[in-house]
């Protein structure tokens, strides 16, 4: 199966989950994150906005607004590329749909960073394998914001967390050259580590 075809079946069985097993699966993977001492220990998280099926994090997202932690959601660079930068978000503040459709805050040309400020991020994914590969939606804007720290020796910040549903994992990934490893992937099931 060709990663095209991959990603528009794991697409379709994510669109197609009933309402009420998303909200089901979204709990347990908040209860799942919040456990994770990468989650705990910090202070600056990227989180996302669940878009086309995505595994939804506003619960994980109130949870950590209110131990304190700031929440910073992807928004794309305004001069283009392939690039993100990362806004404060607040739940329940005004959004509004970028060039690729997807919501980020209205505001968030004021308050934004790069990613080697935040201490951990929280990236969907489309496929991933047990051993951490991720199959992501084909932009390569997580890779291209991400690849810093593909040259860092010492300093690993921030820590790259994938999320899914547990069926999106297969059973192999072949990475790619520009794929920017993960440290873990969580599901609402079970947390792989990378090996």
């Amino acid at each position: 199966m060709t990663r095209v075809q991959l990603r528009r079946i794991m697409r379709r069985r994510r669109r197609s989950l009933p309402k009420t097993k998303r909200l089901r699966c979204a709990v347990r993977l908040a209860r799942r994150v919040r456990g994770l001492s990468a989650f705990r220990n910090s202070q600056r998280v990227a989180v996302y906005l669940s878009n086309d099926g995505e595994l939804d994090l506003t619960l994980l997202i109130q949870r950590a607004v209110h131990a304190g932690k700031r929440c910073y959601v992807p928004v794309l660079c305004p001069l283009g590329g392939r690039r993100l930068w990362f806004a404060l978000y607040h739940p329940g503040e005004s959004l509004r749909k970028n060039r690729l459709h997807i919501l980020e805050p209205k505001r968030s040309v004021l308050h934004r960073v790069r990613a080697w400020c935040l201490d951990l991020v929280l990236t969907p994914l489309v496929a991933f394998d047990a051993v951490g590969n991720r199959l992501g939606m084909g932009g390569g804007y997580y890779d291209q914001t991400l690849a810093f720290l593909t040259r860092r020796r010492a300093w690993h910040k921030p820590k790259i967390i994938g999320v899914a549903y547990d069926f999106q994992r297969v059973a192999a990934l072949q990475p790619q050259s520009w794929d920017v490893a993960l440290d873990a992937i969580v599901t609402e099931k079970r947390t792989y580590r990378r090996l």
